[in-house]
């Protein structure tokens, strides 16, 4: 049985978007509604915080050590050394009710990051993939709240989640990234909403569950086959880190929960940790389209 333990209990009201440094062996990650971003390391357990000029939806490691970051409204530049962001590119200028929401870089390096209805309502969000040049490119469009989006390891799948539709799609993609054959992998019964996700080494997918105090695991093929419980209700993500890609780091999340729920869930909001019974697959970097020339 899998126990997830809580390293850091910093009472995040959204954190999200974890992750892996293997250079400084550290989990980065967010808190969109407190405008922070985190920084968490593995070897010494030392806490670092930054403060972000707008919602920080999402944070992609680059191949020269600094990172993109989603914010609200746009893609930025974010230096940890200097705790500064530079603004890249704007992003849906025109859907003024829409925020950004979670992405992440494939192995290709290549950003894919998704947007959404900041109320949770509407279905004004697309996926996007910024291509060779910086250009932000829509890949698919009507969702209120997207998230997740992750690759099997044969390159060839690709999973994004429809989290007020319950629902989490597969794409088939080409070396181009155009994606084409979308169809459901998964629908979450109850009350739960699957948020973020990671892929392991043996191609299955892991995705929180917010709402349902949960990671479920999933074989290729769609069927359940491992649930980690945690001890608060609300499980945005995870990422697989360690030299050994065995350990996963969790991020959980307070908003949405009742007064007396935050009183019960001390923890909720918390970093979390736990060991894997397989590997994850490799952090990737972001080297191609916003990525500096080295």
């Amino acid at each position: 049985m899998i126990s997830p333990e809580c390293i850091w209990p910093l009472g995040a009201e959204l954190g999200e978007g974890p992750v892996w440094s293997r250079i400084d062996k550290a989990v980065y990650f967010v808190d969109i509604k407190r405008k922070q971003v985190h920084r968490y390391s593995a070897e010494t357990r030392e806490t670092m915080t930054w403060p972000a000029p707008s919602e920080p939806c999402f944070i992609a490691p680059t191949s020269d050590g600094s990172f993109v970051c989603g914010l609200r409204r746009g893609l930025y530049r974010f230096d940890a050394r200097a705790g500064a962001f530079e603004k890249l590119v704007d992003v849906e200028p025109e859907r003024g009710a829409n925020r950004l929401n979670d992405g992440f870089v494939d192995p290709t390096g290549h950003l894919w990051f998704g947007s959404m209805d900041d109320a949770e309502n509407a279905p004004t969000g697309a996926l996007y993939r910024v291509d060779e040049k910086g250009k932000v490119q829509m890949r698919d469009d009507g969702y209120a709240i997207t998230n997740g989006p992750a690759m099997s390891p044969d390159r060839r799948t690709l999973y994004h989640t429809d989290t007020l539709g319950r629902t989490v799609y597969a794409f088939d993609v080409d070396e181009r990234g155009a994606l084409s054959n979308k169809r459901a992998f998964i629908r979450v019964q109850g009350t739960a909403h699957p948020d973020g996700m990671a892929v392991d080494a043996q191609g299955c997918l892991w995705i929180a569950l917010f709402g349902g105090g949960c990671i479920e695991r999933y074989s290729s093929d769609g069927a359940q086959i491992d649930t980690v419980a945690f001890p608060c209700s609300n499980i945005t993500k995870l990422v697989f880190g360690g030299d050994d890609l065995r350990t996963a780091y969790v991020t959980t999340a307070q908003k949405g929960l009742s007064a007396s729920q935050r009183e019960r869930e001390t923890l909720a909001g918390g970093l979390f940790a736990f060991r894997s019974p397989v590997p994850g697959l490799p952090q990737n970097v972001l080297t191609r389209g916003l990525a500096r020339s080295r």
